[in-house]
């Protein structure tokens, strides 16, 4: 497990560096600039796509527009806004949730274009059905030539999909907050046994395909992100007096930088180490930039590709803006955060248990729909990613992986989980963002012509 650890650092290490934070910070930049903030304008019109003012039940794809979402968050909205949170902090201290913001409204921009893209864009897999997400959108955008960032990123794809986070996580949660404070011995029997349950649960879902899919994520999605949020109001309000210190230790705390080894330069020294690692945990969090969101966004049912983006960018803005600043909060305002030795999940599980009545059990429920919903979205990327690669017909093959990978999760060090797919997402936002900025202006063609469409009375409803 040692060795395991150390290859995963490693491996981590290597793919998060200077180039990348560049590409992806840097294009978010890029793209937002290139816009003139004009997607940021149309958050209401986006909100109004979302409640489905414009489905109209003809357009092709698969799903609507709300399920295309909750597809996205329900994969987005997990481990990242809690585990990815707590270690974001227990790490770097209350300014690493600063940069998590950077990376969300930067991200805002990277979603929209993206998911644009995977409309704009969408492609045919083997069996003629119609399909978007990054390597569709390489491939019909940039051509042939580009087909090795495609292969790349469908590669990469299937790894991250993989749930080894969400499932690792899943597993402390239920030994500290149920098995071990109630006397159970928790051995690789006990880990086991949970990863054999949730294997069964995971394949009933799975194997119904995109549609079963999506209809338990619309379901699950909205549900758990209003319980998460209630319970977390009620800490700050018992708390109130501390938030508006917390909110200011939050931005004074990201130019600080006392968390980190002063003998590891990068980018002005331990700054840089702080504002790599809140972009990471960002992008850990809301996945912008990462290619996941397209491949949900892909296949909604719309003939409108800028509709389908600027549904997308409300992705960041509910993930990491809205329901990870409350996790923030409340690690913060209850001072649990300066435990030493405890961060992920459990973390955030004293925070709650500190303050709420059976607050860790209340936070487990959260925890399980959190960690569930995302296994049912991930598996349906591993296999677009599978089915670009080798063909639709035997994209089920990935199911039997990604079902294998969750007894691994449960019997696996979180350090080595956590480092490795922090690597493989950083290999995943290189084809992802090169792609974009090279199609970027034609997402802004694209834009501006259905600004003017948006103008005339077909489309005023």
């Amino acid at each position: 497990m040692d060795k395991l650890n150390d290859f995963t650092a490693a491996f981590s290490s290597l793919a998060w560096g200077l180039p990348l934070l560049i590409l992806l910070i840097g294009g978010g930049l890029y793209l937002l600039i290139r816009s003139r903030f004009i997607p940021f304008r149309y958050l209401g019109h986006a909100v109004n796509v979302l409640r489905g003012k414009y489905d109209d039940p003809n357009d092709a794809g698969q799903i609507s527009h709300f399920q295309a979402l909750s597809t996205a968050l329900s994969s987005t909205i997990g481990m990242g806004n809690i585990a990815g949170v707590a270690l974001a902090i227990s790490v770097g201290g209350p300014g690493a949730m600063f940069w998590m913001w950077v990376s969300a409204i930067v991200g805002m921009s990277t979603k929209f274009f993206t998911s644009t893209l995977a409309i704009l864009y969408r492609g045919k897999d083997s069996n003629g059905e119609l399909q978007g997400g990054p390597m569709y959108f390489i491939m019909e955008g940039l051509g042939k030539n580009w087909r090795f960032l495609a292969v790349m990123f469908s590669i990469f794809g299937m790894m991250g999909a993989l749930p080894v986070v969400n499932v690792n996580q899943l597993k402390q949660a239920i030994n500290d907050i149920i098995l071990i404070p109630n006397g159970v011995e928790v051995t690789f029997n006990t880990n086991l046994t949970i990863a054999l349950v949730l294997v069964v649960f995971t394949s009933m879902v799975i194997l119904g395909g995109l549609k079963r899919i999506s209809k338990w994520a619309s379901k699950m999605v909205p549900s758990m992100v209003i319980l998460y949020f209630i319970l977390v109001i009620i800490i700050l309000v018992i708390n109130y007096a501390q938030v508006p210190k917390y909110l200011a230790l939050i931005v004074t705390d990201a130019f600080a930088a006392d968390y980190f080894p002063k003998d590891k330069p990068f980018l002005g020294g331990v700054l840089g180490a702080l504002i790599l690692h809140g972009i990471k945990r960002g992008a850990f969090s809301n996945e912008a930039g990462l290619g996941t969101a397209p491949l949900a966004h892909g296949a909604a049912k719309t003939d409108e590709p800028v509709r389908e983006g600027l549904v997308a960018m409300l992705g960041p803005v509910i993930d990491t803006l809205i329901v990870c600043t409350l996790t923030a909060l409340a690690i913060l305002v209850t001072g649990v955060w300066e435990t030493k030795g405890v961060n992920g999940v459990s973390l955030t599980a004293l925070a709650f248990q500190q303050v709420l009545p059976y607050g860790q059990y209340l936070l487990m429920i959260c925890v399980f729909f959190f960690s569930v919903s995302s296994l049912f979205s991930y598996a349906y990327y591993g296999t677009k990613c599978m089915s670009f690669l080798i063909g639709a017909d035997k994209k089920h093959y990935y199911n039997y992986i990604y079902i294998l990978s969750i007894i691994l999760a449960a019997t696996t060090p979180f350090e080595a989980m956590i480092n490795f797919i922090d690597g493989v997402f950083a290999f995943m936002a290189i084809p992802t963002m090169i792609a974009t900025i090279l199609l970027a202006p034609r997402v802004i063609k694209e834009l501006r012509s259905y600004i003017e469409r948006l103008k005339t009375s077909k489309y005023e409803r």
